[in-house]
């Protein structure tokens, strides 16, 4: 079995070799340029916006067909050509980022290109994090730092500390929040990894200040790198909300969004059921893949068994072992097994594992039978203690909702509609001239006028005056409501 310290022999470098290899890499400017195409030409109609999912499409085809990139790198590269596109990158994702929250504040939220935000700058988002990921991994402060703020536009900084001192040492463990355990499903991964990684950061940060139980307002606290990365991260999603309003606000949160779910898709199925065998990290404790669209369009990202036994080799000199188990397609088409075919995905690489004597098999040479009976087996265990915490969850629920005074349930449900209400609006219209409170107070007099006037004409019907002149009374009502609201809110 190959170890950590195996060493690969690299092909000398040949006239032409590097601006072939660097044209290569140029393909992971495809979602910038398609995230930029769509925002600098909107708003679309539907049928327009809808073409932007054509080129998404391709890449799809082109990134689960593609098996057969296992070309290893070349001896002697040089570096800046290569740094210079990771820099690149950066710079258009905070353009972009720009661009979108702009492109919300003069249209709304609520339109066709709200769909395609999901799918193509979202996309783009997540595909920004494997940049952020280059950078943190780098020697130098100042491309920590660029990495650091990039991951701030996702509200997702504390993944500095949590992947750079938690991920890479407990990779593989049960100690590690972002394997995910054999069996496991992605949405159950998902609410696992989500507080854990968090807790996993601020347990290591701490930590690092000197007392892993120390106070909130430890004056210690002001030097906490989670805390600088939440203020900075909502620091800059408030300034979008002050300066581009409600719209591009909720624009800018739904692309952190798409980007957190894609990158936690994308630690879901590099390390799903895999097991430490041993202290140090080796070559098995990661998943590879051959996809040549995943390797120079994600910036290397498909030899992450090399990457995790070498965390500071740049993108460009990742080199594929054959030890490593391997996904059958690439990452995008391995993001979308995640999350609509999560059983087939499971089914697929617990027969890998078994193959190969990885995961929970201690041989190679597992029949399909034997390994998907083991997959079965555990799924069913995994089914059954989340529907008891469902159960549990409703049920508790249920109990302490009953304890709410019937009038207090009535105010809860009238101030969620309220807020519901109003908050939508808002985003759709960019705020308008009417603050929040003064919509919310609009709102909330229409409301209870509603509630007043359909009870009380109830009443006359059936009990004095009849149904047609109830209605008469109705309206009036209506009325004098509509003009009260005009002088009060107007």
């Amino acid at each position: 079995m190959l170890t950590r310290t195996s060493s690969v022999e690299a092909p000398t470098l040949q006239p032409g070799a590097i601006a072939k290899i660097w044209v290569r890499h140029l393909t992971s400017l495809f979602f910038p340029v398609l995230s930029l195409s769509f925002l600098w030409t909107g708003p679309h109609a539907w049928y327009v916006a809808a073409l932007f999912m054509l080129p998404a499409v391709g890449i799809f085809v082109w990134d689960t067909t593609s098996h057969d990139e296992r070309r290893q790198p070349v001896a002697d590269l040089p570096a800046w050509p290569f740094d210079a596109l990771v820099y690149l990158l950066t710079g258009l994702h905070f353009l972009i980022l720009f661009e979108l929250v702009r492109f919300f504040s003069a249209q709304g939220v609520f339109s066709a290109d709200l769909v395609m935000l999901f799918l193509v700058v979202g996309a783009n988002s997540g595909f920004s994090i494997i940049t952020a990921h280059e950078l943190i991994h780098r020697r130098k402060p100042w491309e920590q730092w660029l990495g650091r703020l990039m991951l701030c536009t996702v509200l997702y900084e504390h993944f500095y500390t949590e992947h750079l001192r938690g991920h890479h040492a407990r990779v593989g463990t049960p100690e590690d929040p972002a394997t995910a355990r054999f069996g496991e499903s992605y949405s159950a991964f998902f609410r696992r990894t989500l507080p854990a990684q968090f807790q996993s950061a601020w347990k290591l940060e701490a930590k690092r200040l000197g007392d892993e139980s120390m106070s909130l307002f430890d004056r210690r606290m002001l030097q906490n790198r989670i805390l600088h990365g939440l203020v900075v991260g909502w620091g800059i999603a408030f300034a979008v909300l002050a300066w581009f309003g409600y719209a591009a606000f909720a624009a800018y949160l739904l692309q952190a969004w798409v980007a957190i779910r894609l990158l936690e898709a994308v630690n879901y199925f590099e390390h799903w059921g895999l097991m430490r065998r041993q202290a140090q990290v080796s070559f098995v404790d990661s998943w590879d893949t051959y996809s040549w669209f995943t390797y120079y369009g994600l910036t290397g990202l498909s030899r992450h068994a090399d990457h995790h036994a070498f965390p500071a080799r740049p993108y460009q000199q990742l080199r594929v072992f054959e030890e490593a188990p391997v996904l059958p397609v690439g990452y995008i088409g391995s993001v979308d097994a995640v999350f609509a075919k999560n059983d087939e995905f499971m089914t697929t690489a617990a027969i890998e594992l078994g193959r190969r004597g990885l995961g929970p098999f201690e041989e190679p040479g597992v029949s399909e039978e034997e390994a998907l009976a083991r997959l079965s087996e555990v799924r069913q265990e995994e089914d059954r203690i989340r529907l008891d915490r469902r159960a549990a969850w409703k049920k508790r629920l249920s109990r302490s909702w009953k304890t709410v005074p019937f009038p207090a349930q009535l105010a809860l449900v009238f101030a969620a509609i309220l807020v519901g209400t109003t908050a939508g609006v808002q985003w759709e219209t960019g705020g308008g001239e009417m603050g929040f409170w003064s919509r919310a107070g609009l709102h909330a007099w229409i409301f209870g006028s509603l509630a007043i006037v359909i009870p009380a004409r109830r009443y006359l019907s059936e009990n004095a005056i009849g149904e047609i002149p109830s209605w008469g009374v109705a309206l009036a009502m209506l009325l004098a409501v509509g003009v009260g609201g005009d002088a009060i809110f107007y």
